[in-house]
């Protein structure tokens, strides 16, 4: 379990002035999410983070933003094993039909399979027609099976809304590419 506002240490670069602000989940692909003040962490990053997608059933791809930007509206929260969806509107849901009403398509909220679900991004953001598909890892709705969790400063965000990245745990201080290929101690249990 890591907990927020805890040091972020290096062993071998003592230098680095870092600190966790703060940790997030985000329970479904491409929703808002939840800022949580302690986190379980395993070998697929955050417990409750990214454990739905929204699976489009006329093309068998899990939304995005990139697709259906109305998804940014809405977050996600995970209790007891169960994902919640708050529409725009305050509606909370699980609800296939009532989620496919919202989104105009028939869609179904899916648990990540051990394949690895399929993913979209335009080619060209003024052509609509060109885009390209890639499949992600399995066991959950991350883009990249290289990287379960993610942390950026509040120093390199700048002017960002921090939730344009969903980045898992936010940072005071700056230089966290000073972090790469290091092992780093995120609160009290937890090496990345």
């Amino acid at each position: 379990m890591t907990n927020a506002a805890g040091p972020l240490v290096d062993p071998a670069s003592p230098s680095l002035q870092l600190r966790v602000a703060e940790i997030w989940r985000y329970p479904v692909k491409s929703l808002g999410g939840e800022r949580v003040t302690a986190a379980l962490v395993g070998d697929a990053g955050i417990e409750g983070d990214r454990v739905r997608g929204i699976l489009d059933l006329d093309t068998g791809k899990v939304l995005t933003a990139r697709r259906a930007p109305q998804l940014l509206f809405a977050s996600a929260s995970y209790r007891d094993g169960e994902v919640i969806i708050t529409l725009p509107d305050g509606v909370e849901t699980a609800d296939d039909a009532v989620l496919s009403r919202w989104l105009e398509r028939d869609v179904t909220l899916r648990a990540p399979s051990d394949h690895g679900a399929t993913y979209e991004n335009p080619m060209d953001v003024e052509n609509d027609a060109d885009w390209v598909s890639w499949q992600g890892p399995g066991g959950s709705f991350h883009d990249s099976g290289g990287s379960r969790m993610s942390l950026v400063s509040r120093t390199s965000l700048g002017q960002w809304d921090q939730r344009r990245f969903r980045s898992n745990v936010i940072l005071d201080g700056s230089n966290e590419d000073g972090l790469v290929g290091a092992r780093v101690a995120v609160g009290d249990e937890v090496v990345l």
